[in-house]
């Protein structure tokens, strides 16, 4: 993806801080290009559309800084698209960000994958490090075959409320205005046993191919067969999962092709939630909303 460059910001005492808006996802683009992440404009759209946040303005408008966050019920929120531009980093721009956010997120608990370059800022803040995510993807190796449709099938409407109970007690997160944008937006499929869901997957267009995410089942074997459903449907194209370093699929997603190119510590500030199980989140939505 091409690199476009940030104008500076000559003066830190022009820089704003202002709600993040429809008329800053221009910018907010542009910083992305920057860093080399995939985002396109449509991914910056539909995380806003989801969440708010803070941009910085400096004298002559130009965005050089944003954050966001999302909001799960009165307790639980994540954090994420937290860039500065290269030319403003270093003057306390990330800060200012980070506590105008808590600031509109408190009391919740906040959630956030970061960089290591970002992890001294939120360490200050109180957050903690509870596991790390690695980043997947590539075009597979060769054409997947589909479970058998008894195992797992299309998501229907009237699957949708299970899958939102389900989803809320493998996260600990009320996110069913995220689950309904995302299915609205993707293709889902449920693990069905007993003639109940018990896992689901959703995959979506974003960045440089598609992205399969948010997956939740009860095993590693059901996390990869709601998988193996997806990428069926899919066919040879650029693929991106998201999942935890502790979930048992990064071997198997390498031998598909599907590299790990990166990866990001989680962290937490708040009262950590333990999944009410038996399911869990196998593969993330977004690194930002999860």
């Amino acid at each position: 993806m091409t690199t476009m460059p940030t104008p500076p910001d000559h003066h830190d005492d022009d820089v704003a801080l202002v709600p993040f808006a429809a008329e800053h996802l221009e910018g907010a683009l542009q910083l992305s290009q920057e860093m080399s992440w995939p985002y396109r404009l449509a991914d910056w759209a539909f995380a806003l559309e989801l969440g708010q946040g803070f941009v910085l303005r400096n004298g002559a408008g130009t965005v050089i800084a944003t954050a966001a966050w999302w909001t799960y019920g009165g307790t639980q929120a994540s954090a994420g698209m937290i860039i500065v531009a290269k030319a403003a980093q270093g003057r306390g721009h990330g800060a200012r960000l980070m506590d105008a956010l808590l600031a509109a997120a408190h009391p919740r608990t906040i959630t956030l994958n970061s960089t290591a370059e970002g992890l001294a800022l939120y360490e200050r803040r109180g957050f903690v490090c509870t596991g790390a995510i690695q980043q997947h993807q590539g075009v597979p190796h060769e054409g997947h075959q589909a479970p058998p449709a008894s195992l797992v099938r299309a998501m229907a409407p009237s699957d949708v409320e299970a899958v939102a109970r389900l989803d809320l007690k493998a996260t600990g997160w009320a996110r069913r205005q995220l689950l309904d944008q995302l299915i609205q937006a993707g293709d889902g499929h449920v693990l069905v046993r007993d003639g109940e869901p018990r896992g689901y997957a959703i995959s979506r267009l974003f960045g440089r191919g598609h992205v399969i995410g948010p997956v939740v089942a009860e095993s590693a074997a059901d996390a990869r067969a709601l998988i193996e459903a997806a990428l069926a449907r899919l066919g040879q194209v650029f693929v991106r999962i998201d999942t935890a370093a502790s979930s048992q699929l990064g071997d198997w997603l390498e031998n598909i092709g599907l590299r790990q190119v990166g990866d990001a510590t989680t962290m937490v500030k708040g009262p950590h939630i333990p999944p009410a199980g038996p399911a869990r989140m196998f593969a993330l939505a977004n690194q930002s909303f999860n």
